[in-house]
């Protein structure tokens, strides 16, 4: 047990899928892996354990923003040995080329801040995905026929953004989406020795102010969760049948 994580030793796979909602790492879990049991509630952050082809396979909720993200991320990986970590989360499109659930394969993640920063102190790291898991993703997406794209995007620190501007050179600069956590999820796995990838699903547009429904956030990303499990495994299995009311919609 940690601070934060109430599992016991061993009841943590090496692999994790990292939502920042609790609720849909729960979801998740009941969805996609076999034999699934809650293993942390932990402030209510739940985590839960199964197999996924017979991979031992965890989905923890991480929490919103990096610095919530950051202490789970440090206590699975330094404490829990965890090896892989892929976040699975949504995200507001910014590209023009970017659709409503459209799927985000973030090779890099920029930012103003992170709670890294200031270990990094004057260095301006640039946090880029584990290659292997990112080339992994590129071909599943491939083999499902997704529109997905790969590319960087942007880790805001604030929710509600009041820099116009900043958005504005973002774009300009070829940025796909922005989220939360992704930028201090690369950081923190480069320190630490951890794989890490962020597979993204589109919910809404910062351009033309399309947005899914509640439910659909929660519910409807599976091809967003198919694509980084096969990626975490390297597509040498195949995952379950899923249900067709939590399959993807057009």
């Amino acid at each position: 047990m940690t601070i934060h994580i109430g599992a016991k030793p061993g009841e943590i796979a090496e692999t994790v899928l990292f939502p920042g909602d609790p609720l849909r790492a729960k979801w998740a879990a009941e969805t996609f892996l076999d034999d699934s049991k809650l293993v942390n509630e932990t402030r209510g952050m739940l985590g839960m354990t199964g197999t996924w082809g017979g991979h031992p396979v965890t989905m923890q909720g991480s929490g919103m923003g990096m610095a919530s993200l950051s202490i789970y991320a440090n206590e699975l990986i330094r404490d829990y040995g965890v090896k892989t970590i892929i976040r699975i989360g949504s995200c507001g499109g910014m590209s023009p080329e970017v659709s409503l659930r459209d799927i985000i394969v973030a090779m890099t993640a920029s930012y103003t801040s992170t709670p890294s920063s200031t270990i990094l102190r004057e260095v301006n790291f640039a946090p880029c995905a584990d290659w292997g898991l990112l080339s992994a993703a590129v071909r599943e997406a491939e083999s499902r026929g997704v529109s997905f794209h790969v590319g960087g995007i942007y880790s805001s620190d604030v929710f509600y953004n009041e820099r116009a501007d900043l958005a504005d050179q973002m774009i300009r600069h070829g940025t796909l989406a922005v989220e939360m956590e992704a930028a201090e999820l690369y950081t923190v796995a480069a320190r630490l020795g951890a794989r890490a990838l962020a597979v993204l699903t589109v919910s809404d547009h910062i351009g033309t102010g399309d947005s899914l429904s509640s439910k659909d956030r929660e519910r409807s990303f599976g091809d967003m969760v198919e694509i980084s499990l096969s990626a975490a495994f390297s597509g040498r299995v195949q995952c379950r049948s899923i249900p067709a009311e939590h399959q993807n919609q057009s």
